[in-house]
């Protein structure tokens, strides 16, 4: 461990530190912006719903690189909360995406 400039008592890890905090919020700005992007060029539902996936998981990347830095556990304590929500998220978005379907399906077997 190094020791924080900063804040002495609070050691950041040497991984951590590797990486400076810029490369993390480049990489978490590019994949928010891909994720709005493909919510709003595309049709296709499952399309838009990895892009919305996509967008969380880059406020994700960020709220654990902020966490990393600054030691503080509650970052990472937000993730779990996002992680849950895109969970549940994802099961309604695949049931309504299955039953989208089999109404289709019904409709079409019965001409």
């Amino acid at each position: 461990m190094i020791p924080n400039p900063i804040s002495p008592e609070i050691n950041i890890p040497e991984v951590i530190q590797n990486i400076p905090l810029q490369h993390y919020l480049i990489l978490s700005t590019l994949l928010f912006v891909i994720g709005i992007i493909g919510v709003l060029t595309r049709r296709n539902a499952i399309v838009i719903f990895m892009s919305v996936e996509l967008m969380l998981n880059a406020a994700n990347l960020l709220l654990i690189a902020f966490s990393s830095y600054r030691s503080d556990s509650s970052g990472q304590v937000f993730v779990f909360f996002i992680m849950a929500v895109a969970a549940a998220e994802v099961a309604v978005g695949l049931a309504i995406i299955v039953m989208i379907y089999r109404k289709r399906v019904i409709q079409i077997s019965a001409f």
